[in-house]
């Protein structure tokens, strides 16, 4: 279990998840639907399906790139920790159990699985042909709110979306910076990445507007629904978490980019989502 779980790197479902959460329960406070212990829990079923399925098909298909690269041998596959083909099985098990959970949700999220499980999987391959892979894993992360709004509703509408677009450009901004370890060799292996195709400087600054972005979106719901001060300090955590990692990594200086990944996204997510919930439990009172 604890092979599979770093094969995954489990921990990082603290970016994804609490969203998810926020895209729950926003459909549950503001539409006629009511609270189902039965759909919160397959939600969170879809979430670690997908995700497990993304990273081992991630790990899968990177294992001969992962194996060249001195920050990335010592992952599980290249390690001789679990084998290629044991990947590749648990990708298909719970690509499988994803689609089997969205049966049990409604026709609309069952209808989506494939195209969801196609844009979480399809990230693998984007660093082979578009510096744009960074966007496409955003996509990929940026279905939790949407995609859990839909588990309550089985429709779509535009409050979920913001949230969605803000993940889609805080993540895609943070893995940008994440990348910038990798420049040099990406660019030895003919990689496709941010930093590899515009540098350093030029990946930070993309990286600094995409977050802007984010910032503008989870700002943008206070102007189509009634929130109260939680949800004002969410934002004041989230965006100070952004502003901080950007405090943190500099162009000539990238040795804290580990803990601006991991330990203040971690922070800005979690800290976002437990605000918005509540503001929702005191606007109930």
């Amino acid at each position: 279990m604890k092979k599979y779980l770093s094969l995954v790197t489990f921990s990082h479902t603290i970016f994804a998840m609490p969203f998810a959460f926020i895209g729950f329960f926003l459909a549950v406070n503001t539409t006629q639907n009511t609270f189902s212990w039965f759909k919160l829990g397959l939600m969170l079923l879809c979430m670690v399906f997908a995700r497990n399925a993304a990273m081992a098909f991630n790990r899968y298909l990177d294992r001969d790139i992962d194996a060249k690269n001195p920050r990335t041998k010592v992952r599980d596959i290249p390690a001789g920790r679990i084998s290629a083909t044991n990947a590749l099985v648990f990708t298909l098990v719970n690509g499988a159990f994803f689609i089997a959970a969205t049966w049990f949700i409604n026709p609309l999220c069952f209808y989506l699985s494939p195209v969801a499980l196609l844009v979480v999987l399809g990230y693998s391959f984007t660093k082979r042909f578009t510096a744009l892979c960074h966007l496409v894993l955003g996509l990929g992360l940026s279905l939790a709110p949407i995609g859990a709004y839909l588990v309550v509703t089985g429709e779509f509408a535009l409050l979920p979306i913001l949230f969605s677009l803000a993940v889609l450009c805080w993540v895609s901004g943070f893995d940008i910076m994440y990348a910038l370890q990798d420049e040099a060799f990406d660019k030895q292996e003919k990689l496709h990445s941010i930093p590899s195709y515009l540098g350093t400087h030029k990946a930070l600054l993309v990286s600094n507007i995409l977050h802007v972005f984010a910032a503008l979106f989870v700002i943008a719901p206070l102007f189509f629904t009634p929130l109260s001060w939680p949800y004002y300090m969410g934002l004041t955590v989230f965006i100070g978490m952004l502003i901080y990692q950007h405090q943190l990594v500099k162009p000539n200086n990238l040795s804290r980019i580990n803990f601006a990944f991991m330990t203040t996204n971690g922070i800005a997510s979690v800290a976002f989502a437990a605000c918005f919930l509540l503001d929702i439990y005191y606007r109930s009172l």
